[in-house]
């Protein structure tokens, strides 16, 4: 863990040095950066190793507490209808054609959502890391075959709801019909603010501002899946960096 760290600190720093503040009162403006990486990895890292000390059913009630307010009764009700899953590195949870019933909150690891076109070309629609939901929506929510694949970047902890279960749980408790609408309509201002960002802004900045919001991304996931996330071919994010 800790040479993963210090790897992906130095593999940044050249991002982080564009946000420090240049002080005059320094001339080692490079370690200056370097402690600033630091301090926004310990952070996220903290968050990391909590999640990974902590059973998959606290990781779940933290998740939910940000947002809503259960009782224990209310929430282990709520656990009861999960299944956990273990998949490995590479491994298909959602392929294209199929019928989808179910949604998958990651515990550990992380997954990704994809489109192939007709000429091969992939295009990620979302990452998914440890405390987020995937699945193919669209077929989730309108009984439709899936039109995107679903698949792990590492070995992955999942728990698996199922739409019947949901729909159910939403009818019985109110907090948790709040507690999907608000993730709902958090979804949808993410996926707006991204195709303004992809109308509005280049592949050098896109890249940037992925990696200042999600800075854990770029010591999990493979550059040229970056790539397909912005839009952009794996040797023009690396002209840029």
């Amino acid at each position: 863990m800790a040479k993963w760290f210090i790897e992906g600190s130095w593999r940044n720093k050249d991002l982080i040095s564009r946000y420090a503040v240049k002080c005059p009162l320094f001339d080692h403006i490079q370690n200056i950066t370097i402690l600033v990486l630091c301090i926004s990895q310990i952070l996220y890292l903290r968050d990391f190793k909590l999640s990974l000390l902590m059973e998959s059913k606290d990781i779940l009630k933290v998740h939910l507490a940000k947002t809503i307010t259960l009782t224990d009764d209310e929430f282990d009700y709520f656990y009861s209808h999960f299944k956990p899953y273990s998949f490995k590195k590479g491994q298909t949870i959602i392929s294209v054609g199929e019928r989808v019933n179910s949604e998958y909150f990651v515990l550990d690891g992380c997954l990704k959502t994809f489109y192939v076109n007709d000429d091969q070309k992939m295009f990620i629609l979302q990452f998914a890391m440890s405390s987020w939901w995937a699945s193919d929506y669209n077929a989730l929510y309108s009984g439709v075959d899936a039109t995107v694949n679903l698949d792990c970047i590492t070995d992955t902890e999942v728990l698996c709801l199922s739409s019947e279960d949901r729909e159910r749980l939403c009818r019985e408790i109110y907090p948790l019909e709040y507690f999907f609408r608000w993730r709902s309509n958090k979804g949808f201002v993410a996926t707006q603010k991204r195709l303004l960002s992809f109308m509005n802004n280049d592949a050098k900045h896109r890249y940037e501002e992925l990696l200042s919001m999600y800075p854990l991304l770029y010591n999990v996931v493979p550059k040229h899946l970056i790539a397909a996330y912005l839009g952009v071919s794996r040797e023009t994010l690396s002209r840029l960096y």
